[in-house]
């Protein structure tokens, strides 16, 4: 058997655009990518707290250190510049793989930036 479990997320984003003139997705930050653990085309979960809404889409890698996170298409109406949202994805795994799996978990600063260590 096979469960889904969180993988991995960017806690607080901000969104800095919503471009509804794009096929679709969401566009982050290639180092913020990096630190969650995500990859190209995957698909996540965004939540935004500024107003409830939920919506599924995939990711397309964003220029390294820029700060983007960008709602791209039909998710733009779901999200305005300045709205904090948590990313979000899933894996699915053995209930054993699952026990022991860490998942990332990344908080960037307001500016969608790694903080220093």
């Amino acid at each position: 058997m096979m469960i889904t479990v969180f993988k991995s997320k960017i806690h607080r984003a901000k969104i800095t655009e919503a471009n509804l003139n794009y096929v679709g997705s969401v566009t982050i930050d290639e180092a913020l990518m990096e630190a969650a653990n995500l990859i190209e085309g995957e698909k996540v979960q965004i939540v935004n707290n500024n107003n409830g809404e939920r919506l599924e889409t995939y990711v397309i890698k964003g220029p390294r250190n820029s700060g983007v996170v960008c709602l791209n298409g039909a998710a733009a109406r779901k999200a305005q510049p300045g709205d904090i949202v948590i990313i979000i994805s899933y894996a699915m795994m053995t209930p054993e793989e699952a026990k022991n799996f860490k998942p990332a978990t990344v908080f960037p600063d307001e500016n969608n930036r790694l903080p220093e260590n």
